[in-house]
C-alpha cells in the first residue's frame, strides 16, 4: 500500500512536520534553561499533536487512495480486506 501524498496534503503535513521540529526544538531549549516544567510540558503538547494532525493526513489520504482504487477496481495484488486492516492498524497507533 503506497501513499501518495501531493498538492495541499502534502503542503500541510510538511508544515505540521516543521512545526513540530520547531516545537521539540523549542522544548529541548526550554528543558537546557530549566524553564517551568508547565511551559515545558505545555510545548510538548503541542508538538505531540502537530506530530499526530501529520500522522492522520497521511491516514487519512490513503484510506481516500484506497476507496478509489477500490471503486475502481484496482487492487495491485492486495485484498481489499487486508488494505483495511492494514490502514485501521496504522490509524490505532496513532490513537
Amino acid at each position: 500500500m503506497e501513499v501518495e501524498l501531493v498538492g495541499a496534503d502534502l503542503k500541510a503535513v510538511l508544515n505540521r512536520l516543521r512545526r513540530a521540529q520547531g516545537q521539540i526544538s523549542g522544548v529541548i531549549r526550554m528543558i537546557e534553561e530549566g524553564r517551568d516544567c508547565e511551559d515545558v510540558v505545555t510545548q510538548l503538547a503541542a508538538a505531540s499533536r502537530a506530530l499526530d494532525r501529520a500522522g492522520f493526513t497521511i491516514i487519512a489520504t490513503g484510506l481516500q487512495q484506497c476507496v478509489t482504487d477500490i471503486e475502481s477496481g484496482r487492487k495491485d495484488g492486495e485484498d481489499t480486506e487486508e488494505m483495511r486492516a492494514r490502514l485501521e492498524k496504522l490509524f490505532l497507533s496513532l490513537a
